[in-house]
Parts: structure tokens; sequence; C-alpha cells
């Protein structure tokens, strides 16, 4: 497809609205998306045998910098993003939380629109936690990650995106889910269900930003090892990603801060050198000051203001589009 008949087929595809995007109030905010994408047709697999309860919690003071934060996802879906002159380009967005919760607004909702700002179709994904009793464990984010990838190039067409053309960014511990994503793309963690998931879940690109990385002591971050392998050092290997890159895993761009007092920039530097390993292309970027949980908003006046720019220039050197 060339990028003519992309825009049109984007232009012309009708929305998809289901599962609507969380909210505080149960109204949205004026910028908010209204389009999704249900994961799992016939609801999430091995659900708890507690039913969830889907709660929002809004932790800004400031109603024009809304920070919410989502638990209780018993509905996974994808809110999209779509530019209005889309290049073909997606990209899979996974917020941080430390898997207490999914951070909707400064690792979800403002990438997403600075991505579509440059005709870039985000999907910014409410997955579910591995602390709220799902059958799959320590597999269930990176489950719904899979199947996220997967339906986001089942429905290419939809949403004039190149299926060949699909990266990952995650944040925090959804950095992790990235990086999982990355380097477990082939693994299976869930059962076919329909046609998509004969799609590869493998993105072209992944970009886990201060990510959690590593579940062993002393790097791993306290809060979200406990909540996805229940302090079990029996699990830690096969849930850190960088000690199961394969050699096919895809390139990576990756952005920590020296400073960060919750998940220890070694997290990003192991990911690193396991990736130059294994004769992965990286690209790193260590600011001296940034703390953690930056996003967009938590940078302004600061070097590591730049990472965006920087990672949309490194991927349009990867071929994701044009610069």
């Amino acid at each position: 497809m060339n990028r003519r008949h992309l825009l049109l087929a984007a232009l012309a595809a009708p929305a998809a609205a289901q599962t609507p995007p969380p909210t505080l109030t149960g109204i949205a905010g004026p910028s908010d998306p209204g389009e999704t994408i249900d994961l799992w047709p016939a609801g999430a697999p091995g659900a708890p045998m507690v039913a969830l309860a889907e709660t929002v919690n809004e932790r800004s003071t400031d109603p024009k910098l809304p920070d919410r934060a989502i638990f209780g996802i018993s509905r996974p879906r994808l809110v999209v993003f779509r530019p209005a002159r889309p290049n073909g380009a997606a990209m899979l967005i996974t917020p941080g939380g430390g898997y207490r919760w999914v951070v909707v607004d400064k690792e979800g909702y403002e990438m997403g629109r600075w991505l579509a700002a440059r005709g870039i179709t985000a999907f910014v994904l409410f997955y579910r936690l591995p602390g709220e009793g799902w059958a799959s464990g320590p597999d269930v984010a990176l489950a719904d990650a899979q199947r996220a990838m997967r339906l986001i190039r089942h429905r290419a067409a939809d949403f004039g995106v190149d299926p060949t053309r699909v990266g990952a960014m995650g944040f925090s511990a959804g950095g992790h889910v990235c990086a999982d994503l990355a380097a477990r793309f082939a693994v299976t963690t869930y059962a076919a269900i329909d046609d998509a998931d004969q799609r590869s879940a493998r993105p072209m690109t992944a970009a886990p930003i201060y990510p959690v990385v590593s579940m062993a002591p002393p790097h791993a971050h306290p809060g979200s090892r406990s909540l996805l392998i229940a302090d079990t050092p029996a699990l830690e290997a096969a849930h850190s990603p960088h000690r199961n890159i394969p050699a096919d895993a895809p390139p990576h761009f990756l952005v920590h801060a020296e400073d960060d007092a919750v998940v220890p920039v070694s997290n990003t530097l192991l990911l690193a050198a396991a990736l130059r390993a294994r004769n992965i292309a990286i690209e790193t970027h260590i600011f001296t000051e940034g703390g953690h949980g930056f996003g967009l908003r938590r940078v302004a006046g600061k070097p590591a203001a730049i990472w965006p720019l920087l990672w949309h220039s490194w991927a349009a050197s990867m071929g994701m589009f044009e610069a």
C-alpha cells in the first residue's frame, strides 16, 4: 500500500468503539479519544474468581493537567489516537504504574497525542495487572501486548497503517511490558482465538523508556517485582527481559536518567549490554537529570526534554517513517 492508499483507508474507516475509554466520573475529558478496540471479544482468558471493578484514581489537583491511574482492568483494550494525515506507522504504547495500576495521562494519552500530531497512529494499551488474580499470572500483561500487536496488524487497513511498521513504546513498568514483548514476542502466552492470532507480535522497533527490566535484587523495582513474580527467585530469569533476548529481537531505543530514584538506571544498562551481546541495534540516551516518570511533562527546561525528538529521528532512521 502506498501512502495515498493508507490515508484514504484511514479516513474512510468507521470508528470501532467498544468498551469506552476509562473515565473518572463517567464523563470523558474534552480531548479524550473515544475509539477503542477490545482485545478479547469473548472476554479475557483466565479471569479471577472474584470479579474486578475497574477503578480510576485522579492523582492530580490541577484539572488542566490530569493524572489518572486505573486498576481492576477486566476488559483490556486499546485506545486509539488517529492522526489527521497518517504516515503509515503505528506505535503500541504501554503506560507505567508499577504493575499496581496503569497510568492514563502522562505516559499514555499525552504520548498518543504527540505521536498522532506527527502522523503516527497511536494505540494506548490498558493491560491486565498480574497481581489481580489472572490465571496467566506474570504473563498476563505480555499476553495483552502480544494480542494488541496482532490486532493492530490484522486491522491495519482500517487505520491507514502499514503492518510492517508497527513499533512499541513503554514507560517504567510499561517499559517492562515493552521490553518483555520485544524479547518474548514468539512465546505462547494464550491459545489462539481468531485469524488475528496468525499475525506476528514482534514490534518493528522497541522503545522502553526508564524501564523496569531486572526482577533480581539489587536492580529490581521492589513494587513491580512483588506484584509480577511475588518475590519468587525461581521466576526472576524468565521475567527479566535482558536475560531472554532472542537473535531476532527488534532494534531498541533506550532512555533513562542517572538520578532515577525509583527504577535504577542499571536496568537500562543491563538491557543495553544484553542487546549489544546479541548484536541487536540499539540507541541509548542516559541523562544526568530527569528523575523517574518524566514522560513529556516533567522534563521541561531540562536536557532530557529532547528525548521524544531523539526517538523520532532514530525511528525514521530505522525506516518507520520519513523524517
